[in-house]
């Protein structure tokens, strides 16, 4: 499909390009001084009791950061850094992950998720925002985006979890036995006995194109929290339930399909994909830049999963960019 589709409904300035573009990162260096995650507060989100970590000045134009399975805001903390200048960034920890309490009817379905970042949004007046998702939180972000595009000034996707048939080469083989109920208590146990730097280690191996290039400090870091979630009550069953909340999102066929949810998105889309990502097939990549209709595509070499964490300077870069070509389509 021709890279110009939907350009009569672009509003990109003039000149600016939506062809893919790959840029080779052999190594990404990390920023000489890594700072410490964002301080936070636990805030109210219309009833649900969300942690959200900011950064930046206020009166900047707003932004919302939306983590992955398992993750958390912490999964933005140098993106955030680079994009302090830009933005006033609010990164939220989804209900039962992070430091966020577990939502009071213990649901973890996309919709739920995506009701508390609306939530999040409207109940201190930040409409519209840059939303930026990764993964999981890439997909709620694509309904946020198609269902309530008054509350969506741009839109950035990096990797996000849409529906496709692909396993990555190299993927966990044990999120599947998860969505099993013979397998699901026996692996949920086996989960729970792994010390927390192994459970860390693995996550990182299936996430990072190349694990070495984390940074001791963010390992350090990851594993400190990794061992405070272990105690809470609810963590396993935050990462079962919005597992299987992804799981019945790719065999939805109705019109609240996300690859249908997609089409409808209006908002300027970066997506930003790995070549090396092991949970998110690349090869969805072109079907995404051919399906949301305002999108630019970045490809990266070298990266995997979590390419604001794995390569942070670029991915601000590409962000400036859809910045500068939202605020273009205001003025004009």
């Amino acid at each position: 499909m021709s890279p110009d589709r939907g350009m009569s409904r672009a509003i990109w300035p003039p000149g600016y390009s939506r062809v893919m573009v790959s840029r080779r990162v052999v190594a990404p260096v990390p920023p000489p001084e890594l700072r410490p995650a964002w301080p936070g507060s636990t805030v109210d989100a219309q009833g649900r009791s969300l942690y959200v970590r900011r950064a930046g000045t206020a009166g900047s134009p707003p932004a919302v950061f939306v983590h992955g399975l398992g993750g958390s805001a912490t999964n933005w903390t140098d993106l955030m850094d680079l994009l302090s200048g830009d933005l006033d960034s609010h990164a939220v920890d989804l209900p039962g992950h992070g430091r966020s309490a577990p939502p009071a009817r213990g649901r973890y379905d996309l919709d739920s998720h995506a009701a508390a970042v609306v939530g999040y949004i409207e109940s201190h007046g930040l409409g519209p925002v840059h939303l930026l998702g990764n993964s999981m939180g890439g997909a709620i972000s694509t309904r946020i985006a198609a269902e309530r595009p008054d509350l969506v000034r741009s839109l950035t996707l990096i990797s996000p979890a849409l529906p496709h048939l692909n396993r990555a080469k190299g993927s966990d083989p044990r999120l599947p036995l998860l969505l099993m109920p013979g397998l699901s208590g026996l692996t949920r146990r086996y989960l729970a006995r792994l010390p927390a730097e192994q459970r860390v280690q693995s996550v990182i191996d299936v996430c990072f194109a190349d694990p070495s290039r984390i940074p001791a400090q963010r390992l350090a870091e990851t594993i400190e929290e990794a061992r405070r979630r272990q105690s809470l009550p609810w963590a396993l069953d935050s990462l079962v339930g919005s597992l299987r909340g992804i799981a019945r999102a790719y065999v939805d066929r109705s019109s609240r399909n996300l690859w249908s949810q997609a089409a409808l998105v209006s908002a300027p889309t970066l997506l930003v994909y790995g070549k090396q990502d092991r949970m998110v097939s690349f090869t969805t990549a072109a079907k995404a830049a051919a399906t949301f209709p305002n999108s630019r595509l970045l490809a990266l070499d070298h990266v995997g999963h979590v390419a604001q964490m794995e390569d942070p300077a670029t991915v601000a870069e590409a962000v400036r960019e859809l910045l500068a070509g939202a605020d273009a389509a205001l003025v004009g």
